[in-house]
């Protein structure tokens, strides 16, 4: 199963790239021995439309656009459910095990994802019932992601 990440706006250099970076190669190295083909990140650009209900819909196009045919949709979004690691992992290593083609995480631009595309979504998460950026929120997806490989692996890195 492919693993995809899609978020609206760019991670400049510096040190959240970096994290980001050091996880999503982390997920690759340990995910690979554990059927997961790849973790591919598509960064979109922020919609320039004068109105939020505007902008969210030209980013839900744009995100539509990459989602490739018979993936499981999880939406990054505050509204969504607070679920802990292995919960988190269960989801991803049952879809895994169901022979899904590619799980794919969203996370919408600063207005967020529209209600549309948010009930298209088999998942919705929520990082805590804080209003996160979206750069910290894709350190902490990855930081998930490769939690969730290191659990499924029964590796020592998750002792809860």
């Amino acid at each position: 199963m492919r693993v995809v990440v899609v978020a609206v706006g760019r991670l400049k250099q510096g040190p959240e790239r970096e994290l980001a970076e050091r996880y999503r190669e982390r997920f690759d190295d340990l995910g690979r021995k554990l059927g997961f083909r790849s973790l591919d990140i598509h960064e979109l650009p922020e919609s320039r439309a004068r109105d939020a209900v505007t902008r969210m819909a030209e980013e839900a196009a744009a995100i539509a656009a990459v989602i490739p045919e018979r993936s499981v949709l999880v939406c990054l979004d505050e509204r969504g459910q607070n679920v802990d690691s292995t919960t988190f992992a269960g989801h991803l290593g049952r879809w895994r095990d169901e022979g899904v083609p590619a799980t794919v995480f969203v996370i919408g631009g600063t207005d967020g994802l529209s209600p549309e595309f948010r009930r298209r979504a088999k998942l919705g998460v929520a990082f805590g019932a804080a209003t996160w950026p979206h750069q910290i929120v894709r350190v902490l997806l990855l930081e998930q992601l490769y939690r969730t490989a290191t659990i499924l692996a029964g590796h020592p890195y998750h002792r809860a």
